[in-house]
């Protein structure tokens, strides 16, 4: 007698799953036929209080214990890569975990072109923090909705300026773009509130110029005031980067332009909100604290906790997985990062012994360890000391000293 195969058993209970938990939510659902694999399952089309939105994505399901890994949960790309990062509805994974009845999910088309074509991962990854159900659907909805929302009015120019330069902007950020008579590509990118700007050009291999507008107009390069210095980096001029009058002219005018748009009513400067290394509140003064002090700071505290609290990662681990409210982005992140090996091993084995400076870390590493260890970062003014600039909330709150270590 003929017998259901197991696997197509799980893989149906991931779609029903699925199916049931969207549509209980008033999203509509559309089968794709299965008769080809084209590595995708459904249509979704979000609804906002029961109306229809033009918000659509594109999902694949996966059930079944093969797609767990230590980390989370992974989906293989396969001959998908194109089609999931290339096309013109993005495309997330969820996986059916069998055991514990529990749906998971990633943004595949955002990991995919975050690494890039050169860099592509095999494989999708699942943080086991990305649950979706009955009390994560909102803040599922609404990442995905943005993402969708990324090609409409403003954000489709930075969308179309962060995939031709492989860079990241703030919505917040003054981006403008510029096409020179031959054809070649030059943006303008800069934070509010800095003197610093920053140059794209398809000319240089997009590689990031750091100028303000007296270095552009002079040989020889004055460094800025400290409140705008950046570490490390050498300020370039026009001759250096091969700029001709017209194409200086309109840095010259975007310095202008995003210099009065940073003034507020009074002429005072706006504040800058926020930076991936600082989230919670407004940031005073931030541009006069240079990013490796801070950085090599964090690092400093991480590993002076990990030397004390030997088991402090496994326990922040295991306090991160409990959590219900992390962001969409961040469950994304961690996704991406967990599918690294290399990356989950050099978190795991972080002290004094294997990491002294920021140098010593994969970047990717660095992060990782963030997100496991520190809820958020507040960064106050520089006219205080570091530790007092610089404040760390943890995911495990630091040891109360006893009595006789607080004397």
């Amino acid at each position: 007698m003929a017998k259901v195969p197991k696997g197509r058993r799980v893989g149906q209970a991931a779609v029903n799953a699925l199916r049931t938990l969207l549509e209980e939510h008033d999203h509509i659902v559309q089968e794709i036929s299965g008769q080809n694999d084209f590595g995708e399952d459904f249509y979704v089309t979000f609804t906002d209080d029961g109306d229809v939105t033009s918000d659509t994505i594109k999902v694949q399901v996966k059930g079944g214990d093969s797609w767990r890994r230590g980390n989370g949960y992974v989906v293989p790309v396969d001959r998908h890569r194109d089609t999931w990062s290339e096309g013109n509805i993005p495309v997330y994974c969820v996986v059916y975990d069998p055991n514990s009845k529990t749906l998971y999910w990633a943004n595949a088309t955002q990991q995919l072109r975050r690494f890039g074509a050169l860099n592509a991962p095999h494989f999708i990854g699942i943080s086991h923090n990305a649950v979706l159900d009955d009390t994560t659907m909102d803040s599922f909805v609404a990442q995905a909705r943005r993402y969708v929302g990324r090609y409409r009015g403003r954000q489709a120019v930075l969308t179309h300026l962060e995939e031709m330069s492989g860079t990241e902007f703030d919505p917040a950020d003054h981006v403008l773009h510029f096409v020179n008579g031959d054809d070649d590509d030059l943006i303008f990118w800069k934070r509010p509130g800095d003197a610093v700007a920053t140059l794209l050009l398809s000319t240089q291999e997009w590689e990031p110029a750091w100028v303000t507008l007296e270095s552009l107009m002079r040989s020889e390069i004055p460094m800025p005031e400290p409140s705008t210095r950046l570490p490390d980096a050498d300020l370039l001029t026009a001759e250096d980067l091969g700029l001709n009058r017209t194409e200086v002219m309109w840095v010259a005018a975007c310095f202008a332009s995003t210099r009065q748009a940073d003034e507020g009513p009074e002429g005072e400067l706006v504040e800058c909100e926020g930076c991936p290394s600082c989230t919670g509140e407004e940031l005073e003064e931030h541009a006069s604290i240079e990013a490796d002090v801070i950085h090599a700071y964090v690092l400093d505290r991480i590993l002076a906790r990990i030397d004390a609290e030997p088991d402090l990662v496994q326990r922040s681990i295991r306090a991160m997985r409990e959590e219900t409210d992390l962001e969409p982005n961040i469950v994304a992140e961690l996704g991406s990062l967990e599918t690294e090996p290399r990356v989950v091993r050099q978190v795991h084995k972080l002290s004094r012994a294997t990491v002294e400076t920021v140098n010593d870390i994969e970047p990717e590493a660095y992060r990782l360890a963030i997100l496991y260890l520190i809820q958020c970062i507040y960064v106050g003014g520089p006219s205080i000391p570091l530790d007092e600039q610089v404040r760390i909330v943890w995911r495990i709150p630091e040891p109360t000293p006893s009595p006789s270590q607080a004397r």
